[in-house]
């Protein structure tokens, strides 16, 4: 299925790190390769503009690119990789096997965990990223919760083209293509997979795979009914 492969969510020619990626094979498949993918990197922070406040958990495996900018009371434990220009802001907490292209922002209280990032991509305020792929221009609003794990502990699969694909993953978060947005407090399902240019309303709950260049809407509506007044 062409649109499961990597070339169908992401533009991949000036990405750093897009040997993660075998195009011919199914998208998530660049999450199984993270760890052994980053024994290979060597890791440098000699450019990088790092607070003396900052927590650098094994630092001799953390890479921080030139113009990065790590505030104080962010937390980065190692092995990450982020790339240039990007800051880390106050309370952010990076858990590991994280890697960021270039001119990411990822804010406070947002925590990350054995996810791929590619380049412009904002997770700016209270988001939660645990094996997941965001594309080139994604951002996600403030509270964005992109879940990794079913309630029933098993393992994730796919529903498209009334088709269903095992990933084999016990953990697979959301995979979201290029230029897409979501709207503060949405949340995704384990295994959302969403085309480019895809935008999520707020405080919505999605999963499933959504196509390239769709808007998603709840088609609830709020009524306001008018009552007694209070009284004291």
């Amino acid at each position: 299925m062409n649109n499961l492969l990597p070339s169908y969510f992401f533009d991949l020619s000036h990405y750093v790190h897009k040997r993660l990626f075998d195009l011919d094979d199914y998208v998530w498949k660049a999450l199984t390769k993270l760890e052994g993918y980053l024994t290979e990197l060597s890791f440098e922070q000699h450019e990088a503009t790092i607070s003396p406040f900052a927590y650098l958990i094994n630092p001799e495996t953390i890479h921080l690119g030139r113009g990065t900018v790590v505030e104080p009371g962010a937390y980065i434990q190692g092995p990450c990789w982020i790339g240039e220009n990007c800051v880390i802001r106050h309370g952010a907490y990076l858990r590991g096997f994280v890697i960021t292209g270039n001119h990411c922002v990822i804010g406070h209280d947002t925590e990350i965990i054995k996810s791929i990032l590619l380049d412009h991509v904002h997770a700016a305020h209270f988001a939660y990223l645990g094996q997941a792929v965001l594309g080139n221009h994604v951002n996600l609003g403030a509270g964005t919760k992109c879940a990794n794990l079913k309630l029933n502990n098993e393992p994730v699969s796919i529903s498209v083209e009334k088709q269903k694909i095992s990933t084999g993953l016990r953990k697979l978060g959301a995979i979201i293509g290029d230029y897409s947005q979501i709207g503060c407090n949405a949340v995704t399902n384990p295994g959302t997979l969403m085309g480019k240019d895809v935008y999520c309303y707020p405080s919505l709950n999605c999963g499933g795979f959504i196509p390239s260049h769709q808007t998603i809407k709840s088609t609830a509506t709020i009524k306001i009914v008018s009552r007694e007044p209070y009284a004291s």
